[in-house]
């Protein structure tokens, strides 16, 4: 039944059997997420078709007292006592490390009072996952209603699992532009990779999370122990943005519009109805045991999550929290662009971004995970340093990148970006800011210390505005996937922010590369090798 599995899976973090099996998910889940999508389709339809089952014994222990949210509050109560929300005011605060937008999203969910609404491209059931899984259920079990939408491609949960989670009478869940994963046997898969090449391509990268209407997390973070700090292996360096008042208005416009496009499928009609399953309280048994484990995550979480009221009241007092009328929302539309031009064309969030470029009047300064560019982007940066704007742009390194295709891309164009007059600084596996952003790495004696990659998605121009979001400088944002990016024109957020992206230029932190000198060959062989054969894989879908 649902969890089973992970209970034999995730012991307590400090154990040997926890960190062998960590590692061991981990480097599934990141040999998925670097190939490419066209390769991992072939990989799934082999994959998934032989996996057998995980039926492991499991002991029944009564792990803990299941937990009770112990006041009274509401999200929607909570925000009334808040004197600067008003029907034309949004209120912006950055989220930069890990633990603390868990906790965010977990403090949302567990004072919920009517929904829940959650977008997102990776949702998986690893340590993170799980948790999730439980507060969700425990908020679906008050009454809440909660609606789940997860890309198609990247489900790493068994059918039965999610039938069981979507079992509950509160609780639905859809499927983005299912076809290669979810529901499907060995021949329909290998059909859709041969007759439907670009629909396989297009997936969707939105990543949000709504609670009650009224409070809006968005950014760079799925749902997976490395965006939050739990790997033990490779964390990323996100970030996300929490968000009230008005503009949460647009963002809940755009999850109704993806929720109910025809692309967005009901996850029961994807499975056979020899799957359906009937709905009772003991289904989540397990779920909860798990999750009320103090041994299945950090110590500190629990107190956190409850003291996030008083957090919240000192984010507002030290202005932290910034208000105004000029925070946008922009989200592509559900399919992102008609196919007229093959593996090419645009969408809302790609022109929002290149019309920022095109204005900008001193600098720009980027984070991105993967940079892949072709001769357009590139032109689109010359002229604007041909203008006396300086542009600053924060990569992976080939010893910190999770993506072996993504880097060879950006590895194939790097001199003609560095051509363009942009300065380009690549990310250290071991950045010293790690330490004040990387939860795991705070821990007294932590078995490992975990490779930290780049995963952030944001953009600051002329020290005015930020842009944080799901939007990565390379051709699968632009023509394929659908984004979303929220500009906040406020100079203190921004500062705020820019302090940030200096501090991570520094030589402590990054690389900075020149014609002559990268990083590349500090890098062991076999990670340079594989990068080298990757090139085969055309940019255009990269």
């Amino acid at each position: 039944m649902l969890i089973n599995w992970v209970k034999v899976k995730f012991k307590k973090p400090d154990s040997k059997h926890f960190i062998y099996k960590a590692k061991l998910f981990y480097q599934i889940k990141i040999y998925m997420r670097t190939l490419p999508v066209y390769i991992w389709s072939c990989f799934v339809v082999i994959f998934i078709q032989c996996k057998s089952e995980r039926t492991p014994e499991i002991q029944s222990h009564e792990w803990c007292d299941f937990e009770k949210v112990n006041d009274t509050t509401t999200v929607i109560n909570y925000l009334k006592t808040i004197p600067q929300l008003s029907a034309d005011t949004s209120g912006a605060f950055v989220l930069e490390d890990g633990d603390g937008s868990m906790i965010a999203r977990a403090w949302l969910t567990s004072h919920a009072e009517k929904t829940i609404d959650i977008q997102y491209f990776i949702f998986s059931i690893d340590n993170i996952g799980l948790i999730a899984c439980d507060y969700l259920v425990r908020a679906a079990d008050r009454g809440v209603k909660v609606r789940i939408l997860v890309d198609d491609i990247m489900v790493d949960a068994d059918a039965e699992d999610i039938m069981i989670l979507d079992a509950h009478p509160n609780i639905d869940i859809k499927i983005y532009n299912p076809g290669i994963n979810i529901g499907k046997n060995l021949f329909q898969k290998l059909t859709k990779v041969v007759t439907d090449f670009r629909s396989i391509n297009q997936r969707m990268h939105n990543k949000i999370f709504i609670a009650d209407r009224r409070a809006v997390i968005t950014g760079g973070r799925n749902i997976a122990d490395e965006y939050f700090d739990y790997d033990h292996e490779y964390n990323f360096r996100d970030r996300d943005i929490f968000l009230l008042g008005a503009v949460c208005t647009p963002i809940k416009t755009s999850f109704e519009q993806f929720w109910n496009h025809d692309l967005s499928v009901d996850v029961n009609k994807l499975l056979s109805t020899d799957m359906a399953v009937t709905y009772k309280p003991s289904l989540f048994q397990k779920l909860h045991e798990y999750a009320c484990d103090t041994t299945n995550y950090w110590p500190e979480i629990r107190s956190r999550v409850a003291h996030i009221p008083e957090a919240f009241q000192a984010i507002l007092a030290s202005g932290d929290m910034v208000w105004t009328d000029s925070i946008t929302y922009v989200s592509d539309d559900p399919g992102k662009n008609d196919g007229s031009q093959g593996l090419s064309g645009s969408g809302k969030s790609t022109e929002s971004l290149i019309s920022w470029v095109k204005n900008a009047k001193k600098y720009i300064d980027i984070q991105t995970p993967y940079l892949i560019t072709t001769e357009e982007s590139r032109k689109l940066f010359a002229d604007a340093v041909r203008r006396g704007v300086r542009i600053r742009i924060l990569t992976n390194s080939l010893a910190s990148t999770d993506n072996l295709e993504a880097f060879s891309g950006y590895q194939r164009d790097r001199k003609k970006l560095l051509e363009t007059g942009v300065q380009i600084f690549e990310f250290k596996p071991d950045a010293a800011c790690r330490l004040k952003l990387m939860t795991g790495a705070l821990q007294k004696n932590p078995d490992f210390k975990p490779t930290f990659g780049l995963h952030a998605k944001s953009m600051i121009i002329d020290g005015k505005t930020a842009i944080i979001g799901t939007f990565n400088l390379d051709p699968r944002s632009t023509h394929l996937n659908t984004e979303c990016i929220t500009v906040v024109q406020h100079q203190t957020l921004t500062h705020k922010m820019q302090q940030r992206f200096d501090n991570e230029f520094l030589p402590e932190n990054s690389w900075h590369i020149t014609n002559d000198w990268n990083p590349d060959h500090t890098v062991k062989l076999k990670k340079r090798v594989g990068t080298f054969v990757r090139k085969v894989v055309p940019k255009s879908i990269l």
